[in-house]
């Protein structure tokens, strides 16, 4: 094994050099990998497909126009979501507006700018939508967002499905989805297209799945009689990634089979009409191919514990704090060494609870060696924060050998640019 780790095929002690730490790093071939397996394996002799990628799992030009260039569509959740798609010349009508409260900010502008596709989350929004579109003559594709009501076996944080969940409407309020979508199929600037559901994120069972699609096909089925048609059914994503060694995610040509098999069978069954099926993947394309590099800094041993600390943490990284997510790491510049000292890594962040994994056998380190975390693709550049005013790492993507920036490392110009002085 050689002692500099590589990362499709780029040194990682040459990416630090040339980019700086700590850094994002994706492998390009990994991401097209992701995408074309979903392109190939999302696919049904008894349905037309969609595949909508979550963009708020990582969300920068350069990552949305290799979305573009698969193939795919993406669905996003805010004005800054789909001005990034629309930078990356994503085709307006290959784009998705979700969220449980748009604002008139919002929903103007994907207006203005040709995206006419709406996920609506409640009835107000579909009350604010018929005024927006009213002003112009364009139509609007819509599809409701129900929630399913089912518990999926992840962090609490990350179910979008329990009873009480702020997304969607109630399954169980059947007389107001009748009634909100009787508003919607009646108004003549809106299609109403179908619905939507989602149960949560990093799901590792298939019965949860088979569950969501059995509970929407027989909610199709109760709304069909009723006369209410519903062609197009997108059952969210929450595929499960691997983070560490006790991770057994579903492989994608199996989640993709299990769901669409559920859906034909489900179809015959209940004799709908379904005609399209959507799914939302995110995390399961971006989260693998991406990781994170380090630069070690000072160690610290106390009664119970040998910190070591990097130059990055919670900011870059708040996965940990929010949910207690768990990473692998390793000393990417000793690949050859026995992982044989046990440590806490820990961000420089002021807070206690800045701590990357809280313990884990790496192998032995010196101040500089360089340290990279895996699986961090998904909703670490997403969700980083200035917090201590930590300025935002750089991204790039690797392939074949070479490395290109994708997102400029911030400034402390850019930091400060939006101070008044």
């Amino acid at each position: 094994m050689d002692k500099v780790l590589k990362i499709s095929g780029v040194p990682v002690t040459q990416l630090a050099t040339q980019y700086g730490t700590p850094l994002y790093v994706y492998d390009e071939n990994k991401l097209v990998e992701q995408c074309q397996s979903y392109k190939q394996n999302f696919v049904h002799p008894g349905f037309t497909t969609e595949i909508l990628y979550a963009s708020k799992a990582f969300s920068c030009v350069g990552m949305l126009q290799l979305i573009k260039e698969q193939g795919l569509c993406a669905d996003v959740v805010s004005i800054g979501e789909l001005a990034t798609a629309l930078e990356a010349g994503l085709d307006p009508d290959r784009i998705y507006f979700h969220g449980n409260n748009k604002t008139l900010e919002e929903i103007n502008f994907a207006i203005e700018h040709g995206v006419y596709r709406f996920f609506v989350d409640n009835v107000q929004e579909a009350e604010t939508l018929k005024k927006c579109i009213e002003k112009t003559n364009k139509k609007l594709l819509v599809m409701l967002r129900i929630n399913p009501c089912i518990e999926a076996h992840t962090h609490e944080f990350i179910q979008t499905a329990n009873i009480d969940s702020k997304f969607g409407i109630s399954i169980y309020s059947i007389d107001e989805i009748k009634t909100l979508i009787r508003s919607l199929q009646t108004h003549e600037q809106i299609v109403f297209e179908g619905l939507h559901a989602h149960i949560g994120s990093q799901i590792f069972e298939k019965e949860a799945f088979v569950k969501e699609v059995q509970t929407m096909f027989s909610f199709i089925s109760d709304l069909e009689r009723d006369g209410f048609y519903c062609p197009k059914l997108d059952l969210g994503g929450g595929f499960a990634i691997h983070y560490t060694d006790q991770d057994r995610p579903i492989p994608i040509e199996s989640i993709c089979k299990t769901i669409l098999d559920t859906c034909a069978q489900e179809q015959i069954n209940k004799k709908t009409h379904v005609k399209t099926i959507l799914i939302e993947p995110g995390r399961s394309i971006a989260g693998e191919a991406g990781s994170t590099l380090y630069t070690i800094g000072f160690s610290k041993q106390t009664p119970h514990k040998h910190y070591l600390f990097v130059d990055g943490g919670m900011s870059d990284n708040i996965r940990p704090c929010l949910y207690q997510a768990q990473y692998d790491a390793d000393v990417a510049t000793q690949m050859d060494s026995e992982k044989s000292r046990k440590v806490c890594i820990a961000g420089k962040c002021c807070e206690s609870g800045d701590v990357l994994i809280p313990e884990m056998k790496l192998q032995p380190f010196s101040q500089g060696d360089l340290l990279i975390i895996y699986s961090t693709g998904a909703y670490g550049f997403s969700m980083f924060n200035n917090y201590n005013r930590n300025l935002r790492p750089a991204v790039v993507f690797v392939k074949d050998g070479k490395s290109r920036l994708i997102v400029r490392r911030e400034s402390l110009e850019d930091l400060l640019k939006g101070d008044i002085r």
